[in-house]
């Protein structure tokens, strides 16, 4: 017999999973493992036995928090470049890649106890962030705002950096320093030395 099909959760039910996965983020990344569950149910404003009817363990609630964090964070793309020029969409995107490592570096002990459990909440995080990044970087040398001789992987590394030396709330204004610098390298050499000259000029 075929596995049953897992039926799509009614809109109010997928609001209450949603503001669970968002508190759960916020909890874990402030009280780490000693967090409680009647904490989290309260910040999402539902029933402990709501929260325990979607997350029946530790465990399932951490890891869907985080992969949560990663869905939010790829399926951002085409909003993004349907609102926005590509090398805007990806200037947004960028902040929203660091609002993404600041959560799962708060996280970092609670996702280190699932996989001590036997469960990697990482599975394919990777891959989904670098092709939500290369449809992004695509777009944008497309358009002739981003050179052609930069792999989304060189952004990728580039972003890893930044999210491990400034991922911190407290380092936020740094981190958002370094995505500009980081950026502005990624115009071809005609549009920096543009927006250079415009910059000097608005100066004088």
């Amino acid at each position: 017999m075929a596995g049953a099909v897992e039926r799509p959760l009614r809109a109010d039910a997928q609001r209450n999973r949603d503001k669970i996965l968002a508190a759960a983020v916020r909890v874990f990344s402030e009280e780490g493992l000693d967090a409680h569950f009647e904490r989290i149910a309260k910040e999402a404003g539902v029933g402990s036995g709501t929260l325990y009817r979607n997350f029946p363990t530790r465990e399932a609630l951490i890891e869907a928090a985080y992969r949560n964090e990663v869905a939010r964070l790829c399926d951002a793309v085409p909003d993004l470049l349907a609102a926005l020029p590509p090398g805007e969409a990806l200037r947004a995107w960028t902040r929203r890649f660091i609002d993404y490592a600041t959560a799962k570096f708060g996280m970092a002990d609670a996702l280190r106890a699932v996989v001590a459990s036997g469960t990697n909440p990482y599975a394919g995080s990777r891959d989904m962030i670098q092709a939500a990044l290369s449809s992004l970087m695509e777009a944008g040398t497309a358009a002739g705002e981003i050179r052609s001789d930069i792999r989304p992987t060189d952004m990728f590394a580039a972003l890893a950096g930044i999210a491990l030396t400034s991922a911190q709330p407290e380092q936020r204004e740094q981190a958002e320093r370094l995505l500009d610098l980081t950026l502005d390298g990624l115009r071809p050499a005609a549009r920096r030395t543009t927006t250079g000259a415009a910059g000097r000029a608005g100066e004088n």
